[in-house]
């Protein structure tokens, strides 16, 4: 367990944000810790998941910080899943 800035962006927004994350969080929390600073403020709240983009790749739920390679200071991006 390891705290680590990254730079965290929401769809939609003009801002990125120093996001401390923790190695073992898992995406749906780092999708949170980013969206906090974002959604409600200058991207509105959507009732669909939020899922974290990495190096162009969508990352698993499940996945830890750590296990997706993530290191300080990465630029990672959180989004809206589109619902089928």
């Amino acid at each position: 367990m390891a705290m680590m800035p990254v730079q965290g962006w929401v769809d939609g927004d003009f801002v990125v944000n120093l996001v401390p994350i923790d190695s073992d969080d898992a995406m749906d929390v780092v999708a949170s810790k980013i969206a906090y600073h974002s959604v409600n403020r200058r991207v509105a709240a959507q009732h669909t998941p939020l899922r974290v983009r990495f190096k162009g790749h969508t990352l698993p739920l499940d996945a830890t910080a750590a296990s997706a390679g993530l290191e300080p200071m990465d630029y990672v991006e959180a989004f809206y899943e589109d619902q089928p």
